[in-house]
């Protein structure tokens, strides 16, 4: 017993010091997990989302903390206790989560692992079992040192945390682990391989046979029926290959200028998925990059989730001289944590990134100012929710929870019964009861 609960010491200690310590590193990614938990769709807490941050910091230093309280053997009676009233809370927290299919990434290794939730369920579990060992078997988890030493060690380890998680949210992560990182190009990360899986899906039509509706199933093609089209429903059996980045795109006005700007030669992207919530601190600092980017030749563009009247209150408060296009703000807060933040692309590859407050570090030496491209054009389509004509905006603004089911319908024959012959497809979507 004495070695099995010293080896589960030092497992269940590595273990929480790790996951913390990447959790740690993005703290702000942490919050925004915290937040769809407090939602009205999972937890329906929303008096605790304005504390989302300051619960995220407390929750990963108590639990690097309590990874080295194990090891060390600091506190032994206190660390199992919070050890074994932690695990059962997640234990739960994840096991709502996949039984209800709440949240499809649980967020225990921040964007460095992702998990499915019933994949992180089956991981409390065992770390429920390991910590059940070392509570029932306390009485053997000595201390590897001396109490003012081991105290000493406990105190450091408390202040290197705090300093941690001050440094990344005065600047960023020290370690990026999302597709938008120094390096990657984004149009690449959005691009799915022609030799990708493909997603298997079955679709069930339904049609008025002379008065009675009937279904039929296949896995795509248009059924030949003797009768009129009601509906198709479509459900996902297996799924696909999905690009690392898929929910990202350029837009002003109903055009879409994604490939267009990704083009640029040289270009500086500020990011503030939020404007009202930006600091302002960060406008001003923003304000005079992105002047001084201008002045050397660089394209120079904004992206955010803010109402177009809002847009224009900021530019003229801040004398802003770059163009807003619409983003989703999910996406925008998983380009950078940081509102505002700046971005230098070169051809869609992310040369720079960087938090308002290191604005000073941006590189601009002078370049040839290329002329403006036109924007992509795209096929034209029609969104229904909840077989309501809507805007594509209303649908990007659909949690991804609060959906039951999505159609896309691009056959002319399905159309054409639908009297929307002028447009190129219809997506239906159809939100949970």
């Amino acid at each position: 017993m004495k070695v099995l609960v010293g080896v589960s010491r030092i497992f269940v200690g590595v273990f929480f010091i790790i996951s913390g310590l990447i959790k740690l590193n993005d703290p702000i990614g942490f919050a925004f997990k915290l937040e769809e938990y407090f939602g009205p769709t999972v937890l329906d807490l929303p008096f605790f989302i304005p504390y989302a941050l300051g619960i995220s910091i407390f929750v990963v230093v108590f639990e690097v903390l309590l990874g080295v309280f194990l090891i060390i053997g600091y506190k032994p009676k206190f660390t199992v206790w919070s050890l074994l009233l932690m695990i059962l809370f997640f234990t739960f927290l994840t096991f709502y989560s996949a039984y209800f299919d709440k949240v499809k990434d649980c967020g225990c290794f921040g964007d460095a692992m992702k998990m499915t939730p019933w994949e992180s369920f089956s991981k409390d579990v065992g770390l429920l079992v390991l910590i059940l060992l070392v509570f029932f078997g306390v009485k053997y988890i000595k201390p590897f040192f001396g109490k003012f030493t081991t105290t000493v060690i406990s105190l450091l380890s408390f202040i290197a945390c705090l300093w941690f998680a001050y440094h990344v949210l005065m600047h960023l992560p020290s370690k990026d682990f999302r597709p938008y990182k120094i390096g990657d190009n984004i149009i690449d990360n959005m691009t799915v391989p022609e030799d990708a899986p493909k997603a298997i899906q079955e679709f069930t039509w339904t049609f008025d046979v002379n008065g009675e509706k009937q279904t039929f199933v296949t896995d795509g093609s248009y059924p030949t029926v003797d009768g009129k089209y009601v509906g198709v429903e479509v459900e996902i059996l297996k799924e696909g290959y999905e690009a690392p980045i898929h929910d990202f795109s350029i837009e002003r006005d109903g055009e879409n200028y994604t490939e267009a700007l990704l083009q640029e030669e040289n270009l500086i992207v500020i990011v503030a998925y939020n404007l009202n919530k930006a600091e302002a601190k960060g406008l001003e600092a923003i304000k005079k990059a992105t002047d001084a980017a201008h002045a050397k030749g660089y394209e120079v563009i904004g992206l955010t989730a803010t109402g177009p009247d809002e847009v224009a209150e900021y530019k003229a408060a801040y004398d802003l001289n770059f163009d807003f296009y619409f983003c989703d703000e999910t996406a925008l807060k998983t380009i950078v944590r940081s509102n505002p933040g700046i971005l230098k692309l070169k051809r869609a590859t992310i040369v720079q990134k960087l938090h308002f407050n290191d604005i000073d570090e941006l590189e601009l030496p002078k370049v040839e100012r290329k002329p403006k491209l036109e924007p992509i054009v795209e096929e034209k389509v029609l969104y229904y929710i909840d077989d309501v004509l809507s805007t594509k905006m209303e649908a990007d603004a659909l949690e991804e929870e609060s959906i039951e089911a999505v159609t896309v319908i691009k056959d002319s024959l399905v159309l054409k019964e639908m009297n929307v012959t002028e447009t190129d497809s219809v997506i239906k979507i159809t939100l949970k009861k």
